[in-house]
């Protein structure tokens, strides 16, 4: 036999009691929710690897884009906001996003010759292979 915790909930109070209950606050899944990762699409062809990643809603100035230790790192930061007073009220309203997205690139890219642009919610990069690595054939492996 097993004890399970019994919560009274007030048929008045559904929706406060949920959010405020003190065992389930930080729990909640308003205060808890992640935020998307952009979608990321990767294609390799015979001389480059070209990457797209959909991030709309942002300017070409918000993303930063870096080469460190063989990973690719993109973040991006957008906020703004908007304040309109009257007699009576005031308001209020503000926006943020951001995320941070890591690749590792194969010994493969040259890290020195990546092009990227933005244009239409899409972030894309072409990662240009090394001239050795290039239209290299695999090798056939006979089983014994």
């Amino acid at each position: 036999m097993s004890l399970v915790k019994f919560k009274r909930t007030p048929i008045g109070n559904l929706m406060t009691t949920d959010i405020f209950d003190n065992d389930g606050f930080f729990e909640n899944l308003l205060w808890n929710k992640k935020l998307d990762q952009p979608a990321l699409n990767i294609k390799e062809t015979d001389d480059s690897f070209e990457v797209e990643l959909a991030a709309p809603g942002f300017d070409k100035k918000d993303f930063d884009v870096t080469i460190e230790e063989g990973c690719l790192k993109i973040t991006a930061e957008k906020s703004s906001s908007k304040e309109e007073k009257e007699d009576n009220y005031t308001r209020k309203e503000f926006n943020y996003n951001s995320f941070e997205k890591r690749l590792q690139l194969p010994d493969s890219v040259q890290e020195d010759h990546i092009k990227a642009a933005y244009k239409n919610g899409i972030l894309s990069f072409n990662l240009f292979k090394k001239e050795e690595t290039k239209n290299k054939k695999p090798l056939k492996v006979a089983i014994a």
